[in-house]
């Protein structure tokens, strides 16, 4: 279940989102399991990622909430294309208010 977050630990996040590329693309096919894996992988290791999506608005909207469910990640923010994913990491520090 992905954790809700308050508006302060967003922000935060987002402001550490800010410098990162994406690290992965996602076309316009449906989420696939090696995509999902990759997804996974990426937040094991990093625990906030940028992945770029495909498609129109609505597909966008799909795909992002899809990988959101499937990878337990909390979708930070969304704007056009980009998608930012956060998921805690055990050795992360707490995200304080």
């Amino acid at each position: 279940m992905p954790i809700a977050l308050t508006s302060r630990q967003r922000a935060r996040l987002k402001a550490r989102a800010h410098a990162l590329e994406p690290t992965v693309q996602i076309g316009q096919a449906e989420v696939s399991d090696t995509v999902v894996a990759e997804v996974d992988r990426s937040l094991t290791a990093h625990g906030l990622i940028k992945a770029k999506l495909a498609g129109g608005r609505d597909e966008r909207d799909s795909l992002a909430k899809t990988l959101s469910e499937r990878t337990d990640a909390t979708i930070v923010q969304q704007v056009g294309r980009i998608v930012i994913l956060w998921r805690p990491r055990p050795d992360d520090e707490p995200l304080d208010d």
